[in-house]
């Protein structure tokens, strides 16, 4: 069964809730989505209020994939403040519930996300994926070019540096 994604739907506590838990249930799984598992409810709350705060200010939006009335998966589009870069945005926390992972879901979000873009006027995304994942394949995969990779940059832990991957899908 397809998802049923929205752009921007209303941040009631409700979503807040179900958004913070989707994040950890994403990180303790072993995504890569800006922590190390193991993180808690209350470590992802605080990041979670960064996104809302960009949201509310129209920094952002929030493409969300639901099954039914559960937020199954999400990312976020982020706009430059940089006045020569505001016709990009990044993409940044792309996630999909485990539970429902291996069934297409991921790349649904992806063009859920590509059609956000395109409807808000962007002439590309860009985002960064934590190497030694494959998360590279995948993105690939959704039409998105390596474009600068930074060997080692992030540390997930003592001994475990990873590259930090960039990558661009150019909408026009």
């Amino acid at each position: 069964m397809a998802l049923r994604f929205t752009l921007d739907p209303e941040l009631t506590p409700g979503l807040r809730e179900q958004l913070v838990s989707l994040w950890t249930d994403v990180t303790n799984a072993g995504g890569a989505v800006g922590f190390v598992a193991p993180v808690t409810r209350t470590d992802v709350a605080l990041e979670a209020e960064r996104h809302y705060s960009a949201l509310s200010e129209g920094r952002a939006h929030m493409v969300a994939g639901f099954d039914g009335d559960r937020l199954a998966a999400t990312s976020f589009l982020t706009f430059n403040t940089h006045r020569l870069m505001r016709h990009w945005a990044w993409l940044f926390t792309v996630m999909v519930d485990p539970s429902l992972q291996g069934r297409g879901h991921g790349w649904e979000l992806m063009q859920a996300a590509e059609r956000a873009g395109r409807d808000l006027g962007l002439e590309g995304l860009k985002l960064t994926c934590r190497g030694g994942m494959g998360l590279e394949r995948f993105y690939a995969s959704a039409g998105y070019k390596e474009v600068g990779r930074v060997p080692a940059a992030i540390r997930v832990a003592a001994g475990d540096d990873r590259d930090d991957i960039t990558m661009w899908l150019p909408l026009t």
